[in-house]
C-alpha cells in the first residue's frame, strides 16, 4: 500500500504523511511552464466587447451614484 493509498483509506491519517510525496523537479518545471503559457495566453487575450460595454455601464452608474451622493450632502 502506498502512502497515498494509506492516507485515503485512513481518515485519521495526518497531513504530514503527504509530505513524503515529492514531484520530480523536471515534472515541476514542465507543469510550471505549461501554467505560465496558459496564464500568458489569458492575460494577452483581448477583452470581449460585451465586457467593455458592461464595464462602461457600471462606471457610468457609479459616477451617477457618486454625483447623487455629493448632491445630497450640499
Amino acid at each position: 500500500m502506498t502512502n497515498m493509498d494509506a492516507a485515503m483509506s485512513d481518515p485519521g491519517a495526518s497531513d504530514n504523511d503527504d509530505l513524503d510525496m515529492v514531484l520530480d523537479p523536471k515534472v515541476q518545471e514542465s507543469i510550471g511552464r505549461s501554467l505560465k503559457a496558459h496564464y500568458d495566453d489569458i492575460v494577452s487575450a483581448p477583452v470581449p466587447d460585451k465586457f467593455l460595454v458592461l464595464l462602461a455601464q457600471l462606471e457610468a452608474t457609479e459616477q451617477r451614484a457618486a454625483g447623487a451622493s455629493s448632491d445630497e450632502r450640499n
